[in-house]
């Protein structure tokens, strides 16, 4: 019974970067987020994104004005930040190697939420190393 409930934490967690990451990177590329960019980028429905809305709201990572624009907190823009770095160290990688981009992209996805910290650094040194030779 732990590990299922270990394993349903897990993937609560891996939700919300996944959605922090992609509120990230919609403001990147558009400059302002509403849900159903969200609802767009992610091709999730829109009650699946306005209930992770809710939740990333009520934990205190995102506020949603009053015309619906989301904004990441301070708390968002640090877990967004940690994943999209993440993201786009690994997937250049992957691609390095040898992995087509659209594979690369999707693998990154999986590998970034899973590793420590400490392996995140471990690998970020390597791969730096790596992609400068």
């Amino acid at each position: 019974m732990e590990n299922s409930e270990n394993s349903s934490i897990q993937k609560s967690t891996e939700s919300a970067e996944n959605y922090l990451e992609t509120i990230l990177m919609l403001k990147e590329k558009k400059g302002m987020v509403r849900s159903i960019d969200i609802v767009h980028q992610l091709e999730f429905s829109k009650p699946s994104v306005s209930h992770a809305v809710g939740l990333l709201k009520k934990n205190g990572h995102i506020i949603v004005d009053a015309d619906g624009w989301i904004e990441l907190t301070d708390s968002g823009m640090e877990i967004a930040k940690r994943i999209y770095e993440r993201h786009l160290l690994i997937s250049k990688w992957l691609t390095k190697l040898g992995v087509d981009a659209h594979t690369a992209e999707e693998e990154a996805c999986k590998i970034e939420h899973d590793i420590s910290s400490r392996t995140f650094e471990l690998l970020k040194t390597h791969i730096e190393h790596d992609l400068n030779s």
